[in-house]
């Protein structure tokens, strides 16, 4: 078995991107299977929507509890939860 190797900031960096972009590929990517099934196929696709939103809450909760989400970041994310509560309301009485 080889010896573990402790990494430099140089190759942290480059797995952080590698871990951002590969999480951005597949977000986007299940976005756009949300919105085919939705639109082209007419089925309901709130299990993978589901993950998508899951995937962001996680990360929150993740630079909360290190403390890094400054009160200017939370107002943000609370304007935009609000934001999208209500959009997705009118949506769904306009869709009656």
């Amino acid at each position: 078995m080889a010896p573990i190797v402790p990494r430099d900031e140089s190759g942290q960096r480059v797995d952080f991107s590698a871990d951002r972009i590969a999480y951005l590929t597949v977000s986007y990517g299940v976005l756009l299977s949300v919105a085919y099934r939705s639109f082209a196929r007419d089925e309901a696709a709130w299990d993978l929507l589901a993950l998508v939103v899951l995937g962001g809450i996680v990360g929150l909760a993740y630079r909360v509890s290190k403390g890094a989400v400054s009160s200017r970041g939370t107002a943000m994310i609370a304007v935009t939860i609000v934001i999208a509560v209500v959009v997705s309301g009118l949506l769904a009485v306009a869709g009656r």
